[in-house]
């Protein structure tokens, strides 16, 4: 149980092995980080017995920007028949968990076997739970099986509230016909990913006003609309006609970098393609001068020193907020349905004892 196998986008291993390796070192957790490129998943194996344990403890996952899922365990080789039993017998060392989840990996190759997993898991399942090994309880640990192949996979175990919401950190996401491009579903996986769902009714209603800067044709207009939002769409480009038509839309052709909102807005969401550090400048200028409330901005990667740029970006968004005084929570992931870019969600918080004070 001293290997962290992770999960993420193919050819982003190397920013896996560099960020786990970075949390590693500041829990004082020894070991060592490798992958292959476009494996779709990492690994950090430790040299401590309960290595792998104390990371996982001392590290939030929702923190981490790109790992898609972890677990800690260990590898086994699978024989082509009677494989249950195997894995009954690997399962011993193991605690009763309180649920399951079959993955492959995010490659051609992982997802020939997902037919396999589905057939294999109906009857592991009933296996599992005749041999105690098994309850629904989620607050046990989830036995989470990736199989490299029909005969290899990685056991391992992970937290249900410290892990991914979705088996491989996948979303099942359908794309709404009536939404102008498929862009739209990297803000509404955002939104899982950065907003508990209790709290959209909250957050997320239509009571509230946006501005979505670059925003033709509309994939991420749609979604503030589709909540019912009053929306300022900024773009020189052609906004689709079916958003238009609700009512909710303004269209300025205007240049999203130098736009400024009359009134302040609740939500600001941004996906122009342009240098990471620019949209980084604009996210922290609406969130610092109070433009917004929240804001969701893609931020597009460097071709080299992936990681290394967007922790540098965040520190120094991070310091600029402290030096203007105000709390600001800050998120960052690469979703499943970024690709050369990772999101940042901002929301800025009310100073409690300031606010008695008015």
């Amino acid at each position: 149980m001293n290997t962290l196998f992770m999960h993420c986008r193919p050819g982003f291993e190397g920013e896996v092995c560099s960020e786990i390796a970075e949390h590693a070192a500041r829990l004082n957790v020894s070991g060592y980080a490798k992958a292959k490129t476009g494996s779709a998943c990492a690994e950090f194996v430790c040299t401590e017995e309960d290595g792998a344990q104390r990371l996982m403890h001392g590290q939030r996952f929702a923190e981490l920007i790109f790992p898609r899922q972890w677990a800690r365990g260990v590898f086994i080789d699978l024989p082509e028949t009677d494989r249950i039993s195997v894995i009954l017998n690997h399962l011993q060392g193991f605690p009763v968990c309180g649920s399951l989840w079959l993955e492959m990996v995010d490659t051609n190759d992982g997802k020939e076997l997902s037919n396999f997993c589905k057939k294999f898991e109906v009857h592991l399942r009933k296996a599992l739970i005749n041999a105690g090994k098994l309850v629904d309880d989620p607050s046990k640990p989830r036995l989470l099986l990736t199989f490299k192949s029909g005969r290899e996979v990685f056991m391992g175990l992970a937290e249900s509230n410290n892990s991914a919401m979705w088996p491989m950190g996948i979303p099942r996401l359908k794309f709404p016909r009536d939404a102008p491009s498929r862009s739209t579903l990297k803000l509404e996986e955002a939104w899982h990913h950065f907003i508990p769902r209790d709290q959209w009714d909250e957050r997320l209603h239509g009571d509230m006003t946006g501005v979505d800067l670059g925003a033709a044709p509309g994939g991420w207009t749609w979604q503030l609309v589709n909540r019912g939002m009053l929306v300022t769409a900024i773009d020189n480009g052609p906004m689709a006609e079916s958003l238009m038509d609700t009512g909710l839309v303004q269209h300025l052709m205007a240049d999203g970098f130098t736009f400024v909102p009359k009134q302040p807005v609740d939500w600001m969401v941004c996906d122009i393609v342009e240098k990471p550090a620019r949209n980084a400048a604009l996210l922290e200028t609406w969130i610092g001068e109070g433009y917004c409330r929240e804001a969701v901005v893609n931020l597009k990667l460097p071709m080299k020193q992936r990681y290394a740029e967007v922790k540098r970006l965040l520190e120094r968004i991070e310091e600029g907020f402290k030096a203007r005084g105000i709390r600001v929570e800050i998120g960052c992931k690469q979703l499943y349905h970024d690709r050369e870019e990772v999101t940042c969600h901002l929301r800025r918080l009310v100073d409690v004892k300031k606010t008695k004070a008015r």
